[in-house]
């Protein structure tokens, strides 16, 4: 008996070694299924979410390797309840699988994956990052891990931080501060194990003895940049090396735009560092800011070209300006945290001695756009009566003001 064109016999103690696990035969086919959606559909493949989210990655699959008529597909989902499609849709996303259903690589990459003692995680598994689901049908439709999987379960306490391949001396003692200062505190630093601001933020974790999470644009087997394999085998010893393509996948620069929404989907804020005008870490801010996660930049020299990106997240996109990693935990306080312990400087974390429910309140308002109060309550998590009374006393101390469409944060206070 075979499936998808691999016998079971020699799929099934794949997928138990990639599971480590007992598993039912419905339960190997769904997660073979996964893996081999992994090598079929480009990361992010929005009709290939849908398929799979509406038919199961079982059906879904058959449905490709039997290559049904796109009407066929068509009916399929809408009688499931799923997002209607149009045939153009359907019919580019066929043309996009079939080369790679004819080719039989999903033995090969499960091989590989038992080789190097990676994992396979799919959606219900309790290591998979919750934060994931917050992409919708461009969410994963599996996750190759290797290093520590205990690892991906503190996910829920992270702090993404990415910048500038080009960094400068001032952004990698910043960012190295930043990092050691944020896992002593207890967070997980999630970054892309890129040169530059990538690589300080894992290294600098690393050597405070903490975890870190790198997600890669290509397969958990082959180690990019190569100038990074020690310290991604490092990453591996004490933290986890992740990416949603199968073994032997290599990085493409479509691949790497799309990784980055990991990076903003895992953690629970972002942080850039250091980034320029063009930066491909504004890509990563912005799946951030899509995602609703909060967004945090380090602001630099204005002289330097290095920290334009920064700047221009600061000014134009509502960026919070953190200087030290105090400030960044405001954007993704821990439970039972300390309002106002030190940061590595001596200074409180709150600042002015405000409480933690200000804080949050003041990083919900914009100092351009004016915002009502229950926007600024959905923004900071609070009650629309805990912010109205903090609003109103910003108001008579001069740090807030109320516009005919809603609050403002008064800038220099």
């Amino acid at each position: 008996m075979s499936m998808f064109g691999t016998k079971e016999a020699i799929v099934a103690p794949l997928i138990r070694a990639v599971a480590d696990e007992d598993l039912s035969p419905t339960e190997i086919a769904e997660r073979f299924a996964r893996s081999v959606w992994t090598g079929i559909a480009e990361p992010g493949d929005r009709v290939a979410g849908l398929l799979v989210q509406t038919l199961g990655a079982v059906s879904a699959l058959a449905a490709v390797f039997d290559r049904w008529p796109v009407s066929k597909l068509r009916d399929a989902i809408s009688d499931a309840g799923g997002e209607t499609l149009t045939e153009q849709d359907l019919t580019d996303a066929v043309k996009r699988w079939s080369p790679r259903v004819a080719v039989p690589t999903p033995a090969i990459a499960l091989k590989q994956a038992a080789r190097y003692r990676v994992r396979l995680l799919i959606p219900g598994d309790e290591a998979w990052p919750e934060g994931m689901d917050d992409l919708g049908l461009h969410a994963p439709i599996a996750l190759w891990v290797r290093g520590n999987i205990s690892t991906m379960l503190t996910l829920d306490r992270s702090i993404s931080l990415v910048g500038a391949r080009a960094a400068t001396g001032y952004g990698e003692h910043v960012t190295m501060e930043a990092s050691a200062s944020l896992v002593d505190r207890g967070y997980t630093i999630v970054s892309g194990a890129a040169y530059g601001i990538d690589g300080m933020a894992h290294r600098a974790a690393l050597a405070s003895s903490g975890q870190t999470v790198a997600f890669l644009a290509g397969g958990v087997d082959r180690f990019y940049p190569s100038g990074h394999d020690a310290l991604l085998t490092r990453i591996v010893e004490s933290g986890a090396v992740v990416s949603e393509l199968p073994p032997g996948s290599q990085p493409t620069k479509w691949r790497f735009l799309q990784r980055n929404r990991l990076i903003a989907a895992a953690s629970q804020a972002t942080v850039v560092m250091e980034a320029g005008w063009r930066s491909g870490s504004l890509n990563t801010a912005g799946h951030a800011s899509a995602l609703g996660r909060p967004l945090g930049a380090m602001p630099g020299p204005v002289t330097s070209a290095a920290s334009a990106g920064c700047h221009r997240l600061i000014r134009d996109f509502d960026a919070v300006c953190v200087t030290n990693a105090a400030e960044m935990a405001e954007l993704a306080p821990l439970p039972g945290a300390e309002a106002n312990q030190l940061d590595g400087f001596g200074e409180s974390v709150t600042g002015g001695g405000r409480s933690t429910e200000q804080v949050r309140v003041f990083d919900a308002l914009s100092t351009r756009s004016p915002r009502t109060v229950n926007d600024v309550a959905a923004r900071a998590g609070l009650s629309v009566q805990a912010v109205q009374s903090i609003l109103g006393a910003a108001s008579l101390e001069g740090s807030a003001a109320q516009r005919e469409r809603g609050w403002v944060k008064k800038s220099g206070r």
